[in-house]
């Protein structure tokens, strides 16, 4: 899939690059062309990760993609991520945040929703970073997928979600230069919940079926 015109001169950060997610999205959008910065708690496994993937891909820490990237991509673990939203807040004002941060849970029963007092976790972010322009997308694309190399199409649609029509235009943009993959408009950022909830049943049907399920909108 070719770059957008909107896309060509801009760089995307991954904070939590170096986890499955945000390796994988890197992997994916440093081979469609795009300039990444791979962000990491330590920089130098950032680097040795980036080293390993395609197209122009640099790592640093989680700072270093905050300030160096026009779009960011928020892939860090619920746990660490309103202090790490809070901490990058004056790197990541008048940018673009993709938040892809599913709050689960899991017990012996499979995966489950976490409750979270904004709403969600891109409700959460917004909060933060009342000077950035907040997006949620790429809750429901498996790392696995994204992370092989032999794979060349994810067969996925992304739901992009916000406030803010040319931030969520250029979010589904930028799940347009993944090959197989189409962002499609999902509503304003209050509905975010369940998208990022609906992960838990993805999980249920995966472990079932023995797969790495994804979503498809029909008739758009």
């Amino acid at each position: 899939m070719s770059v957008s015109d909107e896309l060509r001169d801009r760089t995307v950060g991954v904070l939590g690059g170096t986890g499955p997610q945000g390796r994988g999205l890197a992997r994916r959008f440093g081979a469609a062309g795009l300039d990444v910065v791979l962000g990491s708690r330590d920089a130098g496994r950032a680097a040795q990760t980036a080293a390993g993937l395609p197209g122009r891909v640099r790592g640093g820490s989680n700072a270093d993609a905050a300030a160096q990237a026009d779009i960011v991509v928020v892939a860090v673990p619920w746990d660490g991520h309103a202090e790490l939203v809070t901490t990058l807040a004056p790197a990541l004002a008048g940018k673009i945040v993709v938040d892809c941060v599913n709050p689960l849970g899991f017990d012996k029963q499979g995966a489950y929703a976490l409750p979270v007092p904004e709403g969600s976790a891109a409700q959460q972010a917004a909060a933060i970073l009342t000077g950035s322009r907040v997006v949620a997308a790429f809750h429901h694309v498996s790392a696995v997928l994204l992370e092989d190399p032999d794979l060349d199409t994810v067969d996925t649609d992304v739901l992009v979600l916000g406030d803010d029509r040319e931030a969520t235009d250029l979010v589904r943009a930028l799940a347009d230069t993944i090959p197989g993959v189409r962002g499609v408009y999902g509503g304003r950022l209050r509905n975010a919940h369940q998208v990022e909830a609906f992960t838990a049943n993805l999980i249920s049907v995966n472990r079932r079926y023995r797969a790495h399920a994804g979503l498809r909108i029909t008739d758009v």
